[in-house]
């Protein structure tokens, strides 16, 4: 059935990630929880952020949590079964349910793969406790699809599905209308399995799971071979870089140091944005046609950048 909207409004408390982006509306930002997106207006009536389950930059995290084809460089001893950071991000969304809100919530509010934020990638199991959590508490559960949607994952059509959940409501914008400015909500009661004509004739879907597994597999020796990447993570064509003073500490690569790299990849023809709560990443989420000649071009550049940036360090 429908999700009655009347009922969201009687209850206006809705939880998002801290680090999460999902709008510059007046709405929308109170949604958002990073100062470098938020005016300097009073905002977010209702919204109570939760610790972003980040396995790399949070105080949990090891060599197993992520669906991605990259781990985080952290030590774990966990068994196959079992996850301490899921156990510990899960508690402190409890903590926030017990003490920051009332009985009753609205709904809790995430996009499958945090975008902006940093291409963050929740520890296996996490969302499903917490669309558990949150229904629990009468809210509904809703997917930012806008970044992670329409096949950029490579593995499924839409990101949710991966967490092996099914939310209440699904936004999603940008591929829904290549290019031209449309967006869309659907509630329950629609049909998340058709898929657009274009992405199954042309297997974009396909091609975002070979080019972005390879991009994420060779960014992983980059990785491996310069002190200031720190972290390689994402799912298909939705690929995020971590830039680090230095691995021990994870401390974030200051902004200058991050435009210098920039700068250079711009000018030997390679676009990349930019995210991170602290300006650190790198967002690599190129579109779903490009090839294994694009990817390469663009490690070539990326590493030849990343060679100028610790020269200058020197």
């Amino acid at each position: 059935m429908f999700v009655d909207v009347a009922y969201i409004d009687c209850f206006i408390i809705i939880i998002p990630y801290r680090g999460g982006y999902h709008g510059a509306s007046p709405y929308a930002m109170g949604l958002t929880s990073m100062a470098a997106y938020k005016y300097p207006i009073a905002t977010g009536i209702g919204c109570h952020t939760t610790m972003c389950p980040d396995v790399f930059r949070g105080p949990w995290g090891g060599s197993g949590c992520r669906d991605s084809p990259v781990q985080t460089i952290r030590e774990c001893n966990c068994s196959p079964d079992c996850c301490q950071a899921n156990d510990m991000y899960v508690q402190q969304l409890k903590e926030v349910l017990d003490t920051s809100v009332s009985q009753q919530i609205a709904g809790f509010f995430a996009e499958p793969i945090q975008g902006i934020g940093g291409v963050v990638q929740y520890p296996k199991g996490f969302l499903k406790e917490a669309y558990k959590l949150v229904r629990e508490r009468g809210g509904v559960c809703i997917a930012d699809e806008v970044q992670t949607g329409f096949g950029r994952t490579g593995s499924d059509l839409w990101g949710f599905t991966a967490h092996d959940v099914v939310p209440d409501i699904v936004t999603m914008a940008k591929r829904i209308a290549n290019g031209f400015p449309m967006g869309a909500i659907v509630t329950t009661q629609g049909e998340f399995t058709r898929q657009n004509q274009t992405i199954e004739e042309d297997g974009l879907q396909q091609n975002s799971t070979q080019v972005g597994t390879y991009l994420l597999t060779e960014l992983a020796k980059l990785r491996d071979k310069f002190g200031i990447i720190g972290d390689i993570r994402g799912k298909g064509l939705l690929i995020g870089v971590e830039m680090v003073k230095d691995k021990v500490s994870r401390e974030p690569l200051p902004g200058v140091e991050m435009n210098e790299i920039f700068e250079d990849c711009k000018d030997m023809g390679l676009l990349i944005g930019k995210g991170g709560v602290y300006g650190q990443m790198s967002r690599i989420k190129p579109p779903m046609c490009i090839t294994k000649d694009d990817a390469d071009f663009a490690l070539a550049v990326f590493g030849l950048a990343i060679q100028r940036q610790m020269a200058r360090r020197l």
